[in-house]
């Protein structure tokens, strides 16, 4: 049985910034555990005879596969929802579409746009939801990056994060992942896209709590300076296709390559939610080089979303 302090049981995962430090330590350790079964083929279906339905109303080659293996693996089900087979694409309300799914599934998953969507589908349904991405936050992509990090570097508190580019979803869930886990954050946008305003004021106001920087600046090189992990995102993400060439204009000086990365510490991590456009935020050297742990990176969201589903649905 869980340790009540750490019950998860008939809780959502919106938001990291949702849970405490210890909750998120708590499923760091469960994602090592599961990993290290999976690896030796120790069958552990914590999940058996449970069915996740997955909304698809974003496309997704990692959220989609994760979470469907996730699900064998811990033996139970996933079904695939796109917005084009279920009636919520059609106009079904988000409240009408969380009393039926909560009549046949025991959890949800869902990636879409608005947060406010996931928010009210949270509220309404009684089971578990799972952000699996929003415009807003990422949580589930975060913990698996944390994960990665722990595995590569060996510890989280005392480490600096350095992210480079669109102050997104990845932004803010990075930002509150970092605090909580006691790191260093700094972020660095151009004017007009930095994170998202409520979320910067809650991590600073965290931060001095947790005793730890977090450093909001327009200047990459000043982000850089000693990072032990370095990260970027795609500069203009689904639903921002009309901006493209804006928006390459506007991050040219954005792009990690070995000139900016000169600037972190020498065994820097380099780290990339994928899919990545080499050449456009990222360098070929970086994301194919000796820093990057992309692949192992993307591998972690099947760990780290597992832990989140034993811990939401089990029991």
């Amino acid at each position: 049985m869980l340790n009540p302090t750490y019950d998860f049981r008939g809780r959502d995962f919106l938001a990291l910034g949702d849970f405490s430090s210890e909750e998120i330590q708590f499923l760091l350790e469960e994602a090592i555990k599961l990993k290290q079964m999976q690896k030796k083929r120790i069958p552990h279906p914590y999940l058996q005879g449970k069915v996740l339905g997955m909304i698809f109303e974003k496309s997704s080659t990692r959220t989609r596969v994760s979470f469907e293996v996730g699900m064998y693996q811990l033996g139970g089900q996933a079904i695939f929802l796109s917005s084009n087979d279920i009636q919520l694409g059609r106009g079904e309300t988000i409240s009408d579409t969380a009393h039926v799914l909560s009549r046949y599934v025991d959890g949800i998953m869902i990636r879409t746009f608005a947060h406010a969507k996931v928010e009210e589908l949270a509220s309404v349904a009684s089971i578990p939801v799972i952000n699996g991405l929003t415009d807003t936050h990422h949580p589930c992509q975060v913990l698996a990056d944390l994960l990665t990090i722990l595995e590569h570097k060996g510890k989280l508190a005392g480490l600096k994060l350095c992210y480079v580019g669109d102050g997104n979803n990845m932004a803010n869930s990075l930002l509150e992942g970092a605090v909580k886990v006691g790191m260093d954050i700094a972020i660095a946008t151009p004017v007009g896209y930095e994170p998202d305003e409520q979320v910067v004021a809650q991590v600073l106001a965290l931060a001095a709590k947790n005793e730890v920087e977090v450093t909001i600046t327009t200047d990459p090189v000043v982000a850089m300076q000693d990072a032990d992990v370095v990260y970027t995102d795609v500069w203009a993400s689904m639903g921002q296709e009309s901006e493209q060439q804006k928006r390459l204009a506007e991050f040219a000086a954005y792009q990690v390559n070995g000139k900016l990365t000169a600037h972190a510490k020498s065994d820097f991590i380099f780290l990339h939610c994928l899919p990545a456009h080499r050449g456009e935020e990222v360098s070929v050297d970086i994301v194919d080089g000796p820093h990057s742990v992309v692949f192992d990176e993307a591998e972690n969201r099947l760990h780290a979303q597992k832990a989140i589903l034993k811990a939401l649905m089990g029991g």
